[in-house]
């Protein structure tokens, strides 16, 4: 009986420390470098895991990342490739034939995205994650999207000719195609519950709007530098400004962390930001305990 309290109480005591290093555990951004071909890797602390974590790309535009793998629009190879979060190639021509596949969104099984042909017949695709084709177009006669979020069974699609942002459902119906006006080229979106954020590339301004299209925040946060990728984990803002090669971070109440988090880097286009898996797992079984180190991999550890 004795030992069973003391595993008890050792497992209760452990169980404590793991939830508190999953609390304090940062995360990981990935960035696209449109003129070096490269996808770079760097911690939420501003660190540099691989400044050229792949490389060989043409162009590479939007990013999103869902489980361990990469997927990114490789703009002048006219294709999404796919690649691990430790850099290797899972398939480089995932989806092959596109004419500017620019941004990217996914959403379990299925992803989405962007290409960017001439203004007027431009359109998103929709595909699964393991490269098969959903609708091609599924949504059709874009004038000039740039970037999209996804949220539940909706898109929410950036139009920069008209500086608009338009809402479809994921079946491809138009909701509305002009939910949000009056921007100034929306290059980044990202969707935090009910309220969507939006990256205003030639305005250097981040506002804010609930998925409904009301303005909550006109501009958010302003004096960047040609944001044009976005991503948000938990409750930070992480900007890709083009402009001066640097990756922000913010708090989606407006707040500056860092304005320059990473700085150095070159022409700036998409950015996904991953957290840190937890360290340790561990599994209490009767009197006897087991813990097992679970890193990310040798590279991160």
């Amino acid at each position: 009986m004795l030992t069973k309290r003391i595993a008890i109480a050792l497992s209760a005591l452990l169980l404590s420390s793991v939830a508190l290093d999953a609390t304090a555990r940062g995360g990981f951004i990935f960035v696209t470098n449109n003129s070096a071909g490269t996808i770079g890797e760097y911690t939420t602390a501003g660190g540099t895991v691989a400044a050229s974590l792949v490389s060989g790309l043409s162009n590479p535009t939007g990013i999103a990342v869902s489980g361990g793998n990469l997927f990114v629009g490789d703009f002048h190879n006219l294709r999404v490739g796919e690649y691990t979060t430790a850099g290797g190639t899972v398939n480089a021509s995932l989806v092959s034939g596109l004419n500017g596949p620019a941004g990217i969104a996914v959403s379990g099984t299925n992803m989405y995205v962007v290409v960017n042909q001439p203004t007027g017949s431009a359109s998103v695709g929709a595909f699964t994650t393991a490269g098969g084709t959903i609708a091609d177009p599924l949504v059709s006669a874009l004038y000039s999207p740039i970037n999209l979020a996804v949220s539940g069974g909706d898109l929410f699609v950036g139009d920069g000719d008209h500086d608009a942002i338009g809402e479809y459902t994921t079946a491809g119906a138009t909701v509305n195609a002009s939910l949000i006006t009056g921007l100034s080229s929306p290059y980044g979106i990202v969707v935090s519950g009910g309220d969507l954020f939006v990256a205003n590339q030639a305005a250097d301004t981040i506002n804010e709007y609930t998925i409904a299209g009301v303005p909550v925040a006109v501009p958010l946060i302003s004096g960047l530098n040609g944001p044009e990728g976005l991503a948000l984990l938990g409750e930070d803002l992480y900007v890709a400004n083009a402009g001066n090669g640097t990756i922000g971070e913010y708090t989606t109440a407006g707040a500056t962390i860092n304005a320059a988090l990473v700085s150095g880097l070159s022409s700036l286009w998409g950015v996904a930001v991953v957290p840190e898996p937890a360290t340790w797992a561990l599994l209490a079984a009767g009197s006897g305990l087991l813990l097992a180190l679970r890193g990310r991999r040798s590279a991160k550890s």
